[in-house]
């Protein structure tokens, strides 16, 4: 059928199902109206905003996204001694730099912001008792609300896992969104020079082996072929970012910084996939219909990070491909539209 045909019928639906409801209304007045729901999922960020600052254009993307309903805001920890943050306050550091974005975006106070543990889990059967993990648990077993609950982690995987540690029945009541992983060998090569660990599973390969190799939560995985597709240039970022927001301007800054001192154009933000298939789902069927994915198995995680054939694995979701028009056009919008706000 053409899309014409669609539209007419959702038309006539729209119009006829009006009159309809009109006159049960007039035949039923005590009957409650429907309440339109004013978002679409429950997001509990969770990000080691200590970090690559590739993070902060994840959350001020998010923050701008009417569509979901974020209901906290975690900072996670960063491996001992990164090169971003060399501190061993890199959780409560990244707190920090949440409540930044917040004040310059205006937003003091709108969400609630936490700091996860310091620390990874020292073992994948011990959680970590933050009150970030509580909060995930907290919000995950609330019976009086009907959105499905997302959490999106652009980081390590410390505080999910702990939260599933401490109650393994949040595993049917929530999907899980993590920026990190290997590349499958079916699917694509290593980058050249590539660390063996991927970034974000070193951060706390215990905290990934509770996720895969314990649980059963429902998980979508973009692993590192694929979040390096995020490329964004310096120029971009200058024309489309900096001029609009102090907010943008800082966080292009940040970017400019790195990129400068390596003598080099193109940065990966590839944390904004977080947003791509969570708030920029399609309207009907909801999906991320612009990013092909494939049913897998879940691996077996082994010591070193690395994935190990398992047959008895879980079905997840994995992208192979991002759609970077939709993603940083509609970050691009969103940004120059703060000028006006």
């Amino acid at each position: 059928m053409k899309k014409t045909g669609i539209m007419a019928i959702l038309l006539a639906a729209v119009w006829f199902g009006g009159m309809g409801c009109h006159a049960q209304g007039m035949q039923q007045p005590n009957r409650p109206a429907k309440v339109r729901p004013s978002h679409q999922m429950r997001l509990i960020i969770d990000n080691d905003y200590a970090g690559d600052p590739d993070g902060m254009f994840q959350l001020v993307h998010h923050l701008l996204s009417p569509s979901v309903d974020i209901r906290y805001i975690i900072g996670s920890h960063l491996r001992v001694g990164d090169v971003f943050d060399s501190t061993n306050q890199t959780a409560d550091n990244a707190k920090k730099h949440i409540e930044a974005i917040l004040e310059m975006m205006g937003m003091t106070g709108k969400y609630p912001v936490l700091a996860g543990s310091n620390i990874g889990l020292s073992d994948p059967e011990t959680p970590l008792h933050s009150e970030a993990a509580k909060a995930i648990v907290k919000e995950a077993m609330r019976d009086d609300m009907d959105l499905p609950l997302y959490v999106v982690c652009g980081g390590g995987l410390t505080e999910i896992a702990s939260a599933y540690l401490m109650e393994p029945r949040i595993a049917d009541r929530l999907t899980l969104v993590w920026i990190g992983g290997m590349e499958y060998t079916d699917v694509a090569l290593p980058p050249p020079g590539y660390a063996r660990t991927e970034y974000n599973t070193a951060i706390d390969i215990n905290a990934v082996k509770v996720i895969f190799n314990k649980s059963d939560i429902k998980l979508w995985q973009i692993p590192r072929n694929v979040y390096r597709q995020a490329l964004v240039t310096k120029a971009e970022l200058n024309l489309r970012v900096k001029p609009y927001s102090a907010v943008g301007a800082k966080i292009t800054d940040m970017i400019e910084h790195i990129l400068n001192r390596m003598a080099r154009e193109a940065y990966i933000l590839g944390d904004n996939p977080l947003v791509l298939v969570t708030a920029l789902l399609s309207i009907f069927e909801a999906d991320a219909t612009s990013s092909p994915y494939q049913l897998r198995q879940a691996p077996f995680i082994n010591d070193e990070g690395m994935y190990e054939i398992n047959r008895e694995g879980r079905i997840i979701k994995v992208f192979n491909q991002i759609d970077n028009r939709l993603m940083f056009e509609d970050m691009f919008a969103k940004m120059q539209l703060l000028q006006s706000q």
